[in-house]
């Protein structure tokens, strides 16, 4: 599972860096740089649950060490 979320992260955050190149600064809201600014949003948002996740599972491993 750890494989996963560190593939994971790497493609959210090639796609920031992707969109990011995408980004007109003058009308960030509107056209192509509106889906670009969601889109960065969203790998933002999948880094930070895929973070959330790996944390759940040490503290699990962690427990079930004690238990």
């Amino acid at each position: 599972m750890k494989v996963f979320t560190i593939i994971a992260t790497i493609i959210a955050i090639a796609l920031i860096i992707f969109n990011a190149t995408k980004l007109n600064f003058d009308a960030l809201l509107k056209g192509e740089s509106a889906t670009a600014v969601m889109t960065i949003v969203a790998a933002l948002c999948a880094i930070l649950l895929l973070q959330i996740f790996r944390v759940s599972k040490k503290i699990e491993k962690l427990d079930n060490g004690k238990s």
